[in-house]
């Protein structure tokens, strides 16, 4: 019968290469499931793949995309490579969104904003962002709480939290009933990139945020440390370094970023506060991360693809009469994908009788 087996030396090449393998694969399987709902795989998966970057204005589509997730998921690759599994990033998103979103609607009485008033609601973002994931490392300094468990049931507080505040306190009053804020004033939105599209700042604070992220890791005894924390906590602890303050700086780290990239997409393509702030962006970033190696530039590329994915399958819904539900499920097929070459990388299988 077939049994995996160890490998003496995995093959560094392939583990850098399987991301783009996992791509193919997830390609291949969405073309036998286009061809499964009576689709021609070739128009679907140009459809999917293709029509979002034909033209100027589907980069900046993809680009707006690309922001929170590339913004999210440095962070959570600050996290993983910590041994620390944030799972909550969607929570701290919504909150950075409420905490930044607040401020404006606070603020903006005559219109206008400017850069220093738009840095303060950025900031605020990141407050809000911290500030719930300090409640996880609270817990898990204090009282050894789990913190994937916590962090993953603060995302319900979270969204049930911005629910009750769209129902409430921040409810547009000449919004005829409906659950939103009011539309922030131009003069509190983002700086627009690429006139002519909606693309904003937004692209460049994440693709910064990547490049800090790089330089954290790989040029600072802070972010050595870290890592050694989490690839050897025993010698790291033998070494004298604190897992306390490792904790506490990704999981800061981690939930200010998401906040920043909750803030970005309030005062970005949507302009106001709504209960459906993200469509998942916390939770799909964890697969970017993984899918860039848990690396701060290689999430640029997996962030990208995941971006593709999202604006795939809304092109996809609309051309093809496919259901809402097509972009989760190629976000499933590409981690599935990915964590099937990680397990034939480091193993091999072999016949035994």
């Amino acid at each position: 019968m077939l049994r995996l087996e160890r490998r003496a030396q995995p093959s560094r090449l392939m583990a850098w290469c399987s991301p783009l393998l996992a791509v193919a694969l997830t390609a291949l399987c969405g073309s036998i499931l286009f061809m499964a709902v009576g689709k021609d795989p070739i128009a679907s998966l140009q459809v999917f793949f293709l029509e979002p970057i034909k033209d100027l204005h589907g980069w900046a589509e993809v680009g707006i995309k690309v922001a929170p997730l590339l913004m999210i998921a440095v962070g959570l690759s600050i996290c993983f490579r910590a041994n620390v599994f944030n799972i909550g990033a969607e929570g701290q998103l919504v909150v950075g969104a409420i905490t930044a979103g607040a401020l404006v609607l606070y603020l903006d009485d005559d219109g206008n904003g400017g850069f220093w008033l738009i840095s303060l609601a950025l900031l605020a973002g990141v407050a809000g962002g911290m500030a719930w994931a300090a409640i996880t490392a609270v817990l898990r300094d204090r009282f050894n709480a789990n913190e994937i468990l916590v962090s993953l049931m603060l995302v319900y507080v979270a969204e049930l939290l911005l629910s009750y505040l769209m129902h409430g306190a921040l409810m547009d009053p000449d919004g005829f009933g409906f659950p939103q804020s009011r539309l922030f004033s131009d003069g509190w939105l983002l700086p627009i990139v690429i006139p002519g599209t909606r693309l904003h700042i937004g692209i460049v604070l994440a693709l910064v945020a990547a490049i800090a992220g790089w330089l954290y890791l790989s040029r600072s005894f802070s972010g050595f440390k870290l890592q050694v924390g989490g690839i050897a906590p025993m010698a790291a602890r033998y070494a004298g370094f604190s897992s306390r303050s490792s904790l506490w700086i990704c999981l800061l780290v981690s939930g200010g970023l998401a906040g920043l990239a909750g803030a970005i997409e309030a005062m970005g393509p949507i302009g106001q506060l709504t209960p459906s702030i993200s469509p998942g962006y916390g939770f799909a970033a964890i697969i970017v991360a993984f899918v860039g190696r848990l690396h701060p530039l290689g999430v640029i590329f997996s962030s990208f693809i995941m971006a593709l994915l999202y604006i795939g399958g809304e092109l996809s819904q609309s051309r093809l009469g496919m259901p809402s539900a097509i972009t989760g499920i190629f976000q499933g097929i590409l981690l599935f994908a990915l964590l099937a070459c990680d397990v034939l990388i480091h193993n091999r299988l072999r016949w035994r009788r």
